[in-house]
């Protein structure tokens, strides 16, 4: 079987009204594409139908395949679909595609080439539709702190779209610790601290209203997973094993 190019990893909570459309648009994109790719959904600890439905989609879908999780938690579940999945490049979505599928072209070559690209709707070139000025000034004041404590002169390390290289992805996700929504800071951290290339990639980026994030109650979570993250660096927990 050819190694696929691409593996599109999409973690999915409670998202039986919105996958099916989802991934007919993925798929949709995915059969303009002259290369190999594999789709991969990991439901992770829903309380809907989100995990049969996807089941049944594989019908459809013979480049899907849907993993489970009993526990809930975003990290855990890109965790696993990266460990799962085969192709050379592995990118991870957000089920409500803020971004649009198409723009992942930009993310892998001949386009581009790189340790890790990550989405961004702040770096020069971005755009944001429809987002409430109350949720933009809350996710900078956010950013100010990620830069802070954990990654200097990255702009968002929050939008859900970022793409590893096989072997980057491999070699940094086997030292994640916190599975909540700071995940992706501490797997950039640990990049930053193995020395990879992060390339922060602009993107049109469209405000969902369904977002499952709670700015309250995840901001003070993301505070404390900060400060996690440098607990575990200076425990010496993302030093290279022997």
């Amino acid at each position: 079987m050819t190694t696929p190019l691409l593996s599109i990893i999409i973690p999915a909570y409670n998202e039986e009204s919105r996958l099916p459309q989802t991934l007919e648009q993925v798929f949709a994109f995915l059969a303009e594409e002259d290369y190999a790719a594999e789709v991969i959904v990991v439901e992770n600890g829903s309380s809907d139908k989100t995990l049969s439905l996807a089941q049944a989609l594989t019908k459809k879908y013979p480049d899907l395949r849907v993993l489970h999780n009993e526990k809930a938690g975003k990290g855990l579940a890109v965790r696993t679909g990266i460990f799962a999945a085969k192709g050379d490049y592995r990118i991870f979505c957000d089920a409500d595609l803020s971004m649009p599928i198409e723009e992942v072209r930009r993310f892998i070559p001949p386009n581009l080439d790189s340790d890790i690209v990550i989405a961004s709707r702040e770096v020069e070139g971005a755009v944001r539709y429809d987002e409430p000025e109350f949720r933009h000034f809350t996710g900078r004041i956010f950013n100010l702190l990620i830069r802070l404590l954990a990654l200097p002169k990255l702009h968002d390390t929050q939008c859900g779209f970022k793409c590893f290289r096989a072997d980057v992805a491999e070699e940094i996700f086997k030292y994640q610790n916190i599975e909540g929504w700071a995940f992706d800071v501490e797997l950039l951290f640990i990049a930053r601290m193995r020395g990879y290339e992060i390339i922060e990639l602009p993107i049109p980026w469209y405000y969902n209203d369904e977002s499952k994030i709670n700015v309250l109650r995840d901001s003070f979570r993301m505070f404390f997973d900060l400060l996690k993250i440098r607990q575990n660096a200076r425990k010496g927990k993302y030093e290279v094993s022997i």
